[in-house]
């Protein structure tokens, strides 16, 4: 099958150049940021990708701004930002065809309701990707663990198996993107949006590596479990089972922390530190406001997302450090 990525952001790089790479498939990209577009057309239409600050290598793409496109995939892959998915569609509206599938695998939720204005449900997929990534700049991509670290989950909004979500997880199986398919569409998509909902706004309010978060011995059952715990109280009130329960949640939260990526700092920081608006509020606000609807109590969801909108204002006074920086020495 033929697939275009939109957006050539951390994630959107990593699938597309896998797939291109690994899996032998055709990959186009779209990118709707301007300045993205500008730098990777002045690299002679080539990215930088490397893995764990290493073999720092170009590789030759195919990419396009949302006006200029003219292919026709079999699968649209999006990969934005929630706040800026909306324009993004609306730009490339007149390229969809009928008959194409749009995939939707990024941090928070919203994007599926946007998605359906363009798609039917059955041409609809949703998934999550536990995979960590880092854009050192526009056009320069870094893969973080080994070829085949982290892992993805894919359910088409149907909860149905079809041919198209077969032929998925056979090139993304060769592209060593780690698939596997569930039939509980808000139920795997939600448990990306709960773990994140700890590691990304907890780690980003405190600029801090994963792994750092473990330092405070406490942090298990003191601030990952109430979140949790809250966001499946919201959840079950709504209706909706999630594919691990709140005692495996916390496992999974540990075990990323500890062994799966201790060193990586999640993408809602790669926002913080680079001056651009978070999207805690398509993930923790968006529990905080399922809870709401159905009645049930969310204060540290509320607080978090308060407390990361405080952090986002405090930068014009304590500007923060980016990490990532190349030049940074310290931990």
């Amino acid at each position: 099958m033929k697939y275009t990525v939109v957006g050539a952001g951390a994630m959107g790089l990593r699938y597309g150049i896998l797939l291109q790479e690994n899996a032998g498939v055709p990959v186009d990209f779209v990118e709707p940021t301007q300045a993205s577009l500008d730098k990777i057309h002045e690299q002679g239409d080539k990215v930088w990708k490397s893995r764990d600050h290493k073999d720092r290598h170009e590789i030759k793409i195919n990419i396009f701004s949302p006006e200029e496109y003219e292919g026709s995939p079999d699968v649209w892959i999006f990969f934005m930002k929630q706040m800026q998915l909306q324009d993004t569609l609306d730009r490339l509206s007149p390229k969809f065809k009928p008959g194409q599938t749009a995939l939707g695998a990024m941090n928070g939720m919203g994007h599926i309701e946007k998605l359906q204005k363009y798609f039917d449900d059955e041409h609809i997929i949703g998934g999550t990707a536990m995979i960590a990534t880092v854009l050192n700049d526009y056009g320069d991509v870094d893969f973080m663990g080994g070829e085949s670290m982290g892992s993805s989950v894919y359910t088409n909004l149907t909860e149905k198996p079809s041919t198209v979500m077969d032929k998925i997880q056979e090139d993304f199986k060769a592209a060593h993107l780690n698939p596997s398919y569930t039939e509980n569409f808000m139920g795997t998509l939600l448990t990306k949006v709960f773990f994140n909902a700890v590691e990304n706004s907890i780690a980003t309010m405190f600029q801090s590596r994963m792994g750092q978060l473990m330092a405070y011995d406490n942090f298990l059952e003191g601030i990952a479990r109430p979140l949790i715990n809250e966001a499946y109280d919201a959840a079950e009130a709504a209706g909706i089972t999630l594919i691990e329960t709140r005692d495996e949640m916390v496992k999974q939260v540990d075990y990323v922390s500890n062994i799966g990526n201790p060193l990586h700092f999640p993408s809602m920081y790669q926002d913080f530190v680079k001056g651009r608006p978070t999207e805690v509020d398509y993930i923790n606000g968006w529990i905080a406001d399922l809870a709401d609807k159905n009645g049930v109590n969310a204060p540290n969801q509320h607080l978090v997302t308060n407390f990361v909108h405080l952090a986002e204002s405090m930068r014009k006074f304590t500007p923060p450090v980016n990490k990532l920086a190349p030049d940074y020495k310290g931990n």
